[in-house]
C-alpha cells in the first residue's frame, strides 16, 4: 500500500502548501479583487514602457483572511522581489538593511521590492518611522498586516502615504470550498481521504471565518484518522476532528494567533495572585509572539476589575506599563510587562466596583429608575428655574464636612445599594466611611 502519511508530514503545513497561485483562486475577499481594483493594479506586472502600481497598503482584518497570500501573490504575478519581515522579531537595523539592498537592486538591475511587514501593530513609532524614507523615495512598495485598526495603531505619516484595505472574516461558503479544494488538491490531501458527511460542516464551524484553522484543523485530523486507520483505507470522522483539535491549536499557537487558553490561565493567575505562574505564562505569550499591548489592555481590565479599590494605584501602573510598551516595543516591552504582572498579582483584590457597575446596569435595563430630582438637573439656560430646574440644591463644600443630606436618587431607585466594600487593602477604609456618609446623605426630609 502507499504510504498515506505523506499529506500530513510535509515539511510546510497544509495551510501554506494551499496558499493560491493567481488570483482567482482567492477565496473571500471579492470587495477588493474586481477588475482594475488597487490590489488587481499592484499585481499587475508593467509592459515595456509602463509604469507599474507602486501604492503601498496596509491589510487590515483578522487572522486566517489571506492577507500573507495576498502579498506573496502580489509580488510573484508583478515580478518582484519578496522580502518578509516580522514585527515580532525584526528592528530598525532590519528595516534599514532592507531598504538599503532594495535601493540598490532598483537603481543598479531595475528590480523592485516589496517589502511584507507583519503585524505592523507591533512595531513602536521609531520602528514605524524607519519605513518611512523606503516607501516616501519608491525604494519599495511596503505591503504591512495587522489586525488592529490602523488608525490607531499605526503612525500618521505611513497612514497618509498607504492604502488601508480592509478584509473580511470569511464566510462559510468560502472554508467549505477552501476544505474541498484541500482535501482534492495535489498540493493538498491528494483525494487520499475519505470524510464523514458532517466533518466539513463541523469544522468550518470551528474555524469561525479563518482559512488557516480550517485548514490546520484538517490537517491534523487526517494525521489522526490515519493513524487509527493503520492500512485501511482513511476516512475522518467527527470523533478525528475532535481529538485533532489539541494538536491543530498547538501548531497554530505557535502562529501566535490563538491563546485563548494560555490568556486565560494568565488572568486567572494573576487574579489568584500565584506571581510564578502569572509570569510563566507571560513568558508563553512572549515566545510564541502574541501581540504585548493585548496583553497590557488585559492587564488593564483586571487592574479595574479584580483589583479596584483595594489598591487604586494598580490602574494607573497597569495603564503607565502599557504606554512604556507602545513606546519602546519588543523585546524590552518584556520588562514593564513582566513588572506590572508581579504587581497586579500580589496587590490585595477586590471586585465591588466591577459588581456595583454591573448591578446598576442591571437595575438600568430593568426599568429600576426615575427622574433626576429637580435640585440635581442642570440649571445652565434661560427659564431654568421657572422649571425647578437646580432649584434647592445644597452645595457640598459649604457644609465643614463637604457632605449633606440631600436627595441624589429618585424614590425608584433611592433604595438601592450597589456598591459594597470589602475588608481588604486600601479599601478597608471604605468598609465604615461609606455607611457613615450614606446615613448623612440619606438624612434628608422627604
Amino acid at each position: 500500500m502507499s504510504d498515506q502519511s505523506g499529506f500530513y508530514s510535509s515539511v510546510m503545513p497544509l495551510a501554506a502548501r494551499m496558499r493560491p497561485s493567481t488570483m482567482d483562486e482567492l477565496v473571500g475577499q471579492k470587495h477588493l479583487l474586481g477588475a482594475g481594483s488597487p490590489l488587481r493594479a499592484l499585481a499587475q506586472k508593467a509592459e515595456p514602457g509602463e509604469k507599474a502600481s507602486t501604492v503601498s497598503v496596509i491589510l487590515w482584518g483578522p487572522p486566517g483572511t489571506g492577507k500573507t497570500t495576498i502579498a506573496q501573490l502580489v509580488a510573484r504575478l508583478s515580478g518582484r522581489r519578496f522580502v518578509e519581515l516580522s514585527a515580532i522579531t525584526a528592528g530598525v537595523k532590519d528595516v534599514r538593511e532592507v531598504m538599503e539592498r532594495a535601493r540598490a537592486d532598483r537603481d543598479t538591475y531595475g528590480v523592485s521590492t516589496i517589502l511584507f511587514l507583519d503585524e505592523i501593530h507591533r512595531f513602536s513609532k521609531a520602528q514605524q518611522d524607519a519605513l518611512l524614507p523606503g516607501v516616501e523615495n519608491g525604494w519599495i512598495v511596503l505591503i504591512a498586516a495587522t489586525t488592529e485598526n490602523p488608525s490607531f495603531s499605526v503612525i500618521a505619516p505611513l497612514l497618509s502615504r498607504s492604502l488601508m484595505l480592509t478584509l473580511n472574516s470569511l464566510g462559510d461558503d468560502d472554508i467549505e470550498t477552501l476544505l474541498k479544494r484541500a482535501v482534492e488538491d495535489p498540493r493538498g490531501l491528494a483525494a487520499k481521504v475519505e470524510l464523514e458527511a458532517e466533518v466539513i460542516p463541523h469544522i468550518v464551524r470551528l474555524a469561525d471565518g479563518d482559512a488557516r484553522r480550517a485548514l490546520t484543523v484538517l490537517e491534523a485530523s487526517a494525521a489522526v484518522a490515519t493513524a487509527r486507520a493503520g492500512k485501511k483505507a482513511v476516512k475522518i470522522t467527527v470523533d478525528d476532528v475532535a481529538k485533532a483539535m489539541d494538536r491543530a491549536l498547538v501548531r497554530y499557537d505557535k502562529d501566535g494567533d490563538q491563546h485563548y487558553d494560555v490568556i486565560s490561565a494568565f488572568i486567572k493567575s494573576v487574579r489568584g495572585s500565584d506571581a510564578d505562574a502569572a509570569v510563566h505564562y507571560l513568558a508563553r505569550m512572549i515566545e510564541a509572539g502574541e501581540d504585548p499591548r493585548f496583553i497590557a489592555r488585559r492587564l488593564i481590565i483586571l487592574a479595574a476589575e479584580d483589583i479596584g479599590l483595594a489598591d487604586p494605584q494598580a490602574l494607573g501602573i497597569a495603564v503607565a506599563a502599557a504606554e512604556a510598551v507602545a513606546m519602546i516595543g519588543m523585546p524590552e516591552g518584556r520588562i514593564p510587562l513582566s513588572e506590572v504582572t508581579i504587581y497586579l498579582a500580589l496587590a490585595p483584590k477586590s471586585n465591588t466596583a466591577y459588581n456595583a457597575i454591573n448591578s446598576a446596569l442591571d437595575d438600568v435595563r430593568a426599568g429600576v429608575f426615575g427622574e433626576v430630582p429637580k435640585p440635581l438637573r442642570s440649571s445652565n439656560y434661560a427659564g431654568a428655574k421657572k422649571t425647578g430646574a437646580g432649584v434647592g440644591y445644597a452645595y457640598p463644600h459649604d457644609d465643614p464636612k463637604s457632605v449633606v443630606p440631600q436627595r441624589y436618587l429618585a424614590d425608584k431607585s433611592l433604595g438601592r445599594t450597589y456598591y459594597l466594600p470589602k475588608d481588604i487593602g486600601a479599601e478597608r477604609e471604605y468598609v465604615d466611611r461609606w455607611p457613615r456618609l450614606r446615613a448623612i446623605i440619606r438624612g434628608f426630609k422627604k
